[in-house]
């Protein structure tokens, strides 16, 4: 048996190797992008230790400590929240409103923002919360 050996550099470069590699990061990457599931605006949710799993939806609320109010990542006043929730539920089919309030908010400012979503039409609240430990 005779081998070739050669010590000349390779002349061609194999790119499936490389492909393969990219393309496991882009599902990867795609895969894990699912699992964002709220952006916006922080605050620290009061503590349940029997909270539940909740629908996403793009109907959040939220409420910060010094009572600013935001629909997702956008301020809004509450004079205009009953307007611009009721534009949401136009492109949407979804009936749940998710409230995110500060542990800190009073509830005065929670029966305002119920009152302004059962005044857009709609139906279904919950309150985020955070489980405690």
């Amino acid at each position: 048996m005779n081998f070739n050996v050669s010590n000349k550099p390779l002349s061609v470069f194999s790119y499936s190797s490389l492909t393969d590699i990219v393309l496991l990061l882009i599902i990867f990457f795609l895969l894990t992008s699912q699992f964002v599931v709220q952006t916006g605006v922080k605050v620290k949710l009061p503590g349940s230790k029997t909270n539940e799993q909740s629908e996403p939806t793009q109907m959040v609320v939220t409420i910060t400590p010094d009572n600013a109010i935001y629909i997702g990542s956008d301020q809004i006043g509450i004079d205009r929240l009953t307007q611009k929730l009721t534009e949401i539920r136009k492109t949407q089919k979804q009936n749940t409103l998710i409230i995110r309030a500060d542990k800190t908010v009073q509830i005065d400012w929670v029966i305002k923002i119920i009152d302004a979503a059962k005044a857009a039409g709609i139906g279904k609240f919950t309150i985020e919360t955070e489980k405690e430990k």
